[in-house]
């Protein structure tokens, strides 16, 4: 969630120096970060989601690699984009949770930095990452968007139909009743006729001689 129109990251750093210098470098950019020493110890300000996470999974001269798995597990960092700091060490033999782990770098959003790395790359990798998380969340909300006017739409139009029912129906009434009149009329015409005729017809034969 950005903060304000800064975009938030959040830092897993153990070392303090290191995670000086980092968020010193972000926060030049513009940029707006939360920091945390492990993931245990991790607290998220309410109302300030991070956009992505920069997280250093480093324990001494080893990689922990379950600390991604802890911090994928929550909820409001499950969707983010990762860059993970470590240091480049050998596969040991038989290591198959480091290839596990390798498959999901490239499956999911998640980057790995290697130590020692330039201050300049790691700025990049965040920005290069944050915008195309920015574009995707903004896609999402644009289909979500198209979907609600389509239902809309769709829910809309039927009810034009009872409308259009009811003003058909109502004209053919008129129609039928116009029509109607017109009979009714011609009826009456014809009977006025035959009784006019009917009457005026009788004094005529009463004044013929016997």
């Amino acid at each position: 969630m950005t903060h304000g129109t800064k975009p938030t990251v959040l830092l897993i750093e153990a070392d303090r120096s290191l995670r000086r210098l980092i968020v010193l470098g972000l926060q030049q950019r513009g940029m707006h970060v939360i920091e945390a020493d492990s993931p245990t110890q991790l607290t998220i300000p309410e109302g300030q989601l991070p956009e992505l996470l920069v997280l250093d999974i480093d324990s001494g001269v080893t990689s922990d690699w379950s600390m991604l798995d802890a911090v994928r597990a929550l909820p409001e960092l499950s969707t983010i984009p990762i860059v993970v700091l470590t240091w480049e060490v050998p596969v040991p033999a038989g290591m198959s949770e480091y290839s596990n782990y390798a498959e999901d770098l490239l499956e999911e959003r998640v980057t790995s930095l290697t130590k020692p790395f330039d201050a300049r790359t790691l700025h990049a990798t965040v920005e290069q990452l944050l915008e195309t998380y920015t574009a995707s969340k903004m896609g999402q909300v644009q289909q979500v968007n198209q979907v609600s006017v389509t239902s809309r739409t769709a829910s809309a139009s039927p009810s034009i139909w009872p409308l259009l029912t009811a003003a058909g129906l109502l004209l053919a009434f008129i129609g039928l009743m116009g029509q109607l009149s017109l009979i009714i009329i011609g009826l009456l015409i014809v009977l006025v006729s035959l009784l006019w005729w009917t009457l005026g017809a009788k004094p005529e034969r009463a004044a013929l001689p016997v």
